[in-house]
């Protein structure tokens, strides 16, 4: 019976085999670098394009910040305009009131009381001076409530002078209009000194 060497065969189907997973191996590999390169490719575009898209969203913000500074100072522009109309227009009313004020206080002051110092102090006004006595004093708060631009005398201080006769007073009053005062307002000066009431001294 004749014999057939099979190894040759066996070893060239061996290597056949191998170059073939080679093959494969290397066609995998190749295939799993392409695709890795696309997927990054993809990714590093998208990333890109979302770059892009953050720097446009930056620039409007910084647009839109700027906007809105330039509204806020606008705002704050038209609120100090506002305040400034609004102290013009309250020293154009207080203009003749000041005047009515002073020529009240004029008529308020009794004999025996002069005034050493008129003090404005918002809507009230401050009065400092000497009276021979508390009833000066007295008959002068009661002239203020009595008044037309002036009410709610408040005494603070009396005291004995020192150095000169009678005593020295501080006394706050608010200022009204005619209208604030309503009914008081026609009823004039309530005086309880006699004769010609005047103001000695000097008001600041």
């Amino acid at each position: 019976m004749p014999r057939i060497n099979l190894l040759p065969w066996r070893e060239a189907e061996r290597k056949e085999r191998k170059q073939r997973f080679l093959v494969a191996l290397l066609a995998a590999a190749l295939g799993a670098g392409v695709t890795t390169f696309a997927v990054h490719l993809m990714y590093t575009a998208m990333i890109d394009a979302q770059h892009a898209r953050n720097q446009l969203l930056q620039a409007q913000i910084q647009r839109l910040n700027q906007q809105i500074g330039k509204i806020n100072t606008l705002q704050k522009t038209e609120r100090q305009f506002i305040a400034r109309m609004q102290v013009i227009e309250r020293l154009q009313r207080s203009r003749p009131q000041i005047v009515h004020v002073f020529d009240q206080i004029v008529n308020t002051v009794p004999d025996g009381l002069y005034l050493t110092e008129v003090l404005e102090k918002g809507d009230h006004i401050q009065f400092k001076g000497v009276a021979q006595s508390s009833t000066r004093v007295s008959d002068f708060m009661r002239n203020i409530d009595g008044s037309q631009w002036l009410t709610n005398a408040q005494l603070e201080v009396i005291k004995a002078g020192k150095g000169v006769p009678g005593s020295t007073f501080t006394l706050d009053a608010k200022v009204i209009s005619p209208k604030a005062a309503g009914g008081e307002a026609g009823n004039g000066i309530k005086s309880a000194a006699t004769g010609h009431p005047t103001a000695g001294g000097h008001a600041r």
